[in-house]
């Protein structure tokens, strides 16, 4: 085969044509000390706070430590093969997570990467997951509520829509249950939802997918977990992550509900991390910057006006305190970044009282702007009525005589009491809440005897759905409870009471 000269000629001028000169520039620095999952890089004195750092055999860290000789690195991985010496580039990139619709009902890590064999994630988009959080002029005020179908809650310490509520309580007193419950709620309510596990075990981690799954509430929920065999660095970028997937959303007009589970651990996390890097250790050994660490995570939660997206983040942080004590470090700090808290107490959970909502510690600051008028109407005196009874209960432990007033006051409390009580998983809708909560509060359940009080609840929402549904609908439509409704209400419970005996 012979080349012809002019052959030759044309494909040297096509390749001189399309040649370009590219110079890839790469900064690089070098392992001085590697230890603990940190390592000290010399030489990157262009480095960003928070920047990735990319290692020998793709293995990746985060610059935490910006000194005026070196760059304090967490790993991100285990960092075996990294050794003194190796050499560390600078990427331009800071922490990213996929965003968007096919973040749903999926299970990942605090990278966004799935864990749960059910195939890649197909995501346009990723956000960095440090941003700032909306300002004055975006927010609108917080007066669409957020139902949890938990009497105790959406009567005493209602959540509207961009709130921030605390759940606050020694460890198993019922925290996650609330949480989950929350998440369970919004099946058909048009809200997406985020739950991050900071530092739990994966056991437990699968028992809550497997409830949410059976439940159909995965189908609307993103699950980021970093478990506490994952490393410190992991942990501590995870909420941030599940920020980030949810104010994606968000921006998009949508009413999100995020759950951070829990922030002491992640706090702890903190801790680690910045004791290993030999920042000056504060109060209880935390680093002075940790109030920064979750008022910065917390401030994202927003409801947007309209002309921003319209779309609201609620976040319920969960804080675990040790014996009770909710004036340690961590717990103010938390408290003092959040629109309330609901104090869960170790004794009323011992005593069978479930929910076991402290109403006296328990707030919410956004108040009855968070509830529809129907409920703000029934509920008003139920908080009232509790702290009489609570006061009458201990001055009754004294054994004096008590008048006809106290004890009806006393009787009537044990009923709220009582109806106040809700299984894990049964949540109610808002309407049979507001029937039932009428009932207790107008003086209805005052014969029914104290062990039947949640049978009777159970029959009588039963009867009403079945008999006399327009009622349900008429609260759902109109969101208030008239004079015309109100007889409807009451001559349903005499009907009921009269037709059966049997629980009275």
């Amino acid at each position: 085969m012979k080349l012809k000269p002019e052959e030759i000629t044309g494909i040297i001028k096509h390749e001189i044509k399309n040649y370009a000169s590219k110079l890839d520039v790469s900064k690089i620095g070098t392992v001085m000390q590697i230890n603990d999952g940190i390592a000290h890089v010399y030489g990157l004195s262009d480095v960003m706070s928070g920047e990735l750092i990319e290692f020998e055999n793709q293995n990746y860290g985060m610059a935490m430590n910006l000194e005026s000789d070196s760059v304090g690195v967490i790993l991100l991985g285990n960092g075996d093969e990294i050794s003194e010496g190796s050499q560390a580039k600078l990427t331009g990139r800071v922490v990213e997570v996929p965003v968007g619709y096919p973040m749903l009902g999926r299970v990942v890590n605090a990278l966004g990467e799935p864990i749960d064999q059910k195939g890649p994630i197909l995501c346009k988009e990723k956000r960095p997951i440090e941003q700032p959080a909306p300002g004055v002029i975006t927010r609108k005020e917080v007066n669409v509520p957020l139902q949890t179908g938990i009497k105790a809650i959406d009567a005493m310490i209602p959540i509207g829509r961009g709130q921030r509520e605390l759940i606050i309580g020694d460890r198993q007193t019922g925290k996650t249950a609330i949480c989950i419950d929350t998440i369970i709620n919004q099946k058909n309510k048009d809200v997406f939802c985020v739950y991050v596990a900071i530092g739990q075990k994966m056991s437990t981690v699968s028992k809550i997918v497997k409830t949410l799954t059976d439940y159909a509430a995965l189908d609307y929920t993103t699950v980021v977990v970093a478990s506490a065999s994952e490393s410190p660095l992991l942990q501590y970028i995870a909420p941030y992550a599940g920020c980030t997937i949810a104010e994606e959303w968000m921006k998009h007009g949508k009413d999100v509900l995020i759950v951070y589970d829990d922030l002491s651990k992640h706090a702890v996390a903190y801790r680690t991390m910045s004791l290993l890097l030999r920042r000056p250790p504060g109060r209880e050994a935390y680093p002075g910057d940790v109030f920064y660490l979750h008022s910065r995570l917390l401030e994202r939660s927003a409801r947007l006006s309209e002309e921003y997206g319209g779309g609201s983040l609620t976040a319920l942080p969960i804080i675990e305190t040790q014996a009770g004590d909710i004036s340690a470090y961590i717990p103010t700090n938390v408290i003092s970044i959040t629109d309330g808290q609901i104090y869960l107490e170790t004794e009323l959970f011992n005593a069978g009282i479930r929910p076991a909502i402290n109403p006296g510690l328990s707030v919410s600051r956004v108040g009855g702007s968070a509830q529809i008028k129907a409920m703000k109407k029934v509920a008003g005196p139920i908080r009232i009525e509790l702290a009489q009874y609570r006061e009458l209960e201990a001055f009754s432990q004294f054994g004096t005589e008590l008048d006809a007033d106290t004890l009806k006051r006393l009787e009537k409390g044990k009923r709220l009491l009582e109806i106040l009580k809700q299984k894990q998983y049964n949540t109610i809708p808002v309407e049979e809440e507001i029937i039932i909560l009428y009932a207790v509060t107008n003086n209805y359940l005052e014969d029914v005897p104290i062990e039947k009080i949640l049978n009777f609840e159970k029959e009588f929402l039963r009867y009403i759905n079945k008999f006399h549904k327009n009622i349900i609908d008429e609260i759902a439509a109109k969101q208030i409870v008239s004079d015309e409704l109100e007889e409807k209400i009451k001559k349903a419970i005499d009907k009921f009471k009269n037709e059966n005996l049997r629980f009275l």
